[in-house]
Formats: structure tokens, sequence, C-alpha cells
């Protein structure tokens, strides 16, 4: 684990983390994928610098009632829910709260996925190293849900990979994780905003484009795959121009 660190922003975090995960590099059978909207771009960072395939992963936080910001868990794509231990009846939360919050948030999961990949089939996990990476992990229920969605999809080996992370969330999600990398565990964490010189907001035209361009770098590194991808990002054919 190195020093305590800052970072400049979130493309130089994820070029940080690449050299951490560099063993991975050039690897057909693994596969980045970034948790939106911000660890998207530490993603392609990574993805970029060791040749590898990126995508999305959507889970999202869930927040509390009155305190949005606050974690009381995670729900992923599949319908995986991660609580925090007490949820329901944390500081007041009920079991109605939590059901209507989670309906909110994989409504915006559904959303993202016609956002980001339009046509783009979501890509098979089963027997593959998955790289989950995010600018920075807090409560680490997001992550944990994330890790879940990877392990139900049949991955074979899971990394979870950020910039920084509390030590006491890093312990927790250890045994959950096959590897787990991070490039800074300060002991006094408040937010993983902290630990950036700039943390400003990625949206989603942001997401789409860096996915885009990953994209774009995977069917020239690997021209087999061409037929897989949806019609925008492809080269026309003689059949396309008639």
């Amino acid at each position: 684990m190195a020093d305590v660190r800052r970072f400049k922003n979130r493309a130089q975090a994820g070029k940080l983390l690449a050299k951490a995960l560099g063993a991975y590099a050039h690897q057909p059978d693994t596969i980045v994928l970034g948790l939106p909207r911000g660890g998207v771009p530490v993603a392609f960072a990574v993805a970029m610098s060791l040749e590898l395939a990126l995508d999305v992963l959507l889970v999202r936080k869930l927040g509390l009632p009155y305190q949005p910001e606050y974690a009381i868990g995670a729900v992923g794509s599949g319908g995986v829910r991660v609580l925090q231990p007490g949820v329901p009846g944390l500081m007041g939360v009920t079991q109605e709260q939590v059901d209507a919050i989670a309906a909110r948030e994989l409504s915006e999961i559904e959303r993202r996925a016609r956002l980001y990949r339009g046509g783009r089939p979501q890509p098979p996990l089963a027997g593959r190293t998955v790289l989950v990476v995010d600018d920075g992990i807090a409560t680490g229920s997001t992550m944990q849900a994330a890790v879940e969605v990877v392990r139900s999809q049949g991955a074979r080996h899971v990394v979870v990979a950020a910039p920084v992370a509390p030590p006491e969330t890093l312990a927790a999600l250890a045994p959950l994780a096959d590897e787990l990398v991070c490039l800074a565990a300060p002991p006094f964490f408040r937010a993983v905003s902290q630990w950036y010189d700039c943390f400003d907001q990625t949206g989603d035209e942001e997401v789409q484009e860096l996915l885009t361009m990953a994209w774009r770098a995977e069917l020239d590194r690997r021209p087999d795959i061409q037929l897989r991808q949806p019609q925008q990002l492809r080269q026309p054919n003689r059949e396309d121009e008639t």
C-alpha cells in the first residue's frame, strides 16, 4: 500500500492505478469495469494504459432519506441489494423507505444502461478476470454490490481497484475480492473528494464519450469482435451504403 497521497484528477489517478495493475496488461480474458459516473474516467485511464477492454458496471448507492450522501446500502444490475448493518432500523429508516429508494435507483440503473450502451450488449463476464474500478471507496457498500454482481455473472477472478479508501473499508472488502489494489489508505478519511485537487462532477456525456473511445480502441486491437458491436461503432460496408 502506498503512502497517503493526493491526486491531481481522475485521469492521473487512473494512470497511477494502472501501474499497480500492470500484471493484467494485454490479457484478452481481462476486462475493466468502471462504476459510473466518477469511476469511469479512472477506469478509462486503466484500460487504455493496459490495453484492456472497458465497460461500465451499473451500481447505485442507496442514500439516507433525509441525507442522500450518507450511504445505507447499494443496488446493482440483476436485483443485487446490499444494506449496511442495522438497515432497516438504522436512524429510523423503515423497510418501506428502503424499498422505495431501491426502486428509484434501479430505475436509474435501467436509464443509464440504455443511455451508455444503446444497442451494445452487456459484455460476458463468465470465466474472465474483472477489474472493478472506482475513483474512491467510502463506506464500501457500492463496491460490495458491484462485486456481488460480477460474481453472479460468473467472473473467475475479481479485483477491486481504487486510488483511495479508508483502512476499515478496505479491511471489510478484502475477503470479498480475490485481490484488492488501492494506492492510498488515509486514516483520517471524510470523503473521496478530499483526496483530489480536481474532483468535478462526471456527466453522462463524458461517460458516453470515454466508453465510445474505449470501444473503438478495442475494435482496433481486435478486429474479430467487429460483428458484435452496434452499428454506430462499425465502419460502413457496401451493403450499408446501398
